[in-house]
């Protein structure tokens, strides 16, 4: 990968870079059992990559990363406490029903920059259901291991098709296991941070 720099950099120009902190606590809600454990497996298989890792509890809000799935926005709104957790949530609704969107990420940061939480938001439109639960979890599952820009796969998906597999494209899977190198900050606002991640990719 010759630029990492659009990875990061969001549509308004800002570069902006931010990796966990802390364990991963995934906790995933509105599936089945089956769905469920492809899920978990996929974030495992992730966390895995990246060097970091998951833990069973987050002492401070128990899980830090949580999934959703619904099949319309509005059953958001019915999620016991998740306005607590979300005070912008009413708005957020409203927003990706005019939106007709079918997935959206909110994050959380640390007093270092680090991500300390995320909220992944899944409707399982025409489009969602088609799409194999594996190639899903796994996709999910990448982009919310690092704070990617808002444009980093609008134009190329972080999967492919290798040898009739769904699976991460290895120079993206490079670029994540550059990221969460130990020696590397976990957060990051200047652009010259993507050249030290390119100098680290195999």
């Amino acid at each position: 990968m010759d630029d990492v720099a659009p990875l990061f950099t969001r549509s308004d120009g800002e570069y902006v870079f931010a990796r966990w902190g802390r364990p991963i606590v995934p906790v995933v809600f509105g599936v089945d059992d089956a769905t469920l454990a492809v899920f978990k497996g996929a974030i495992e298989a992730v966390v895995s990559l990246a060097g970091h890792k998951m833990d069973e509890t987050d002492a401070e809000l128990g899980a830090n990363l949580m999934m959703f799935f619904c099949q319309s926005w509005d059953e958001l709104l019915e999620v016991p406490h998740l306005d607590k957790m979300l005070p912008e949530l009413a708005t957020l609704v409203g927003r990706l029903k005019q939106a007709d969107a079918n997935q959206y990420r909110i994050f959380r940061f640390d007093d270092a920059g680090a991500v300390q939480a995320a909220f992944v938001f899944l409707r399982m439109d025409d489009q969602m259901a088609q799409a194999p639960a594996d190639a899903l979890a796994l996709s999910q599952a990448v982009q919310v291991i690092l704070l990617w820009s808002d444009t980093a796969f609008s134009e190329m998906p972080p999967l492919a098709m290798i040898n009739d597999q769904v699976t991460l494209r290895p120079e993206i899977a490079d670029v994540i296991r550059a990221a969460y190198d130990p020696v590397m900050p976990v957060s990051a606002h200047d652009p010259s941070h993507a050249l030290r991640i390119g100098a680290r990719l195999s």
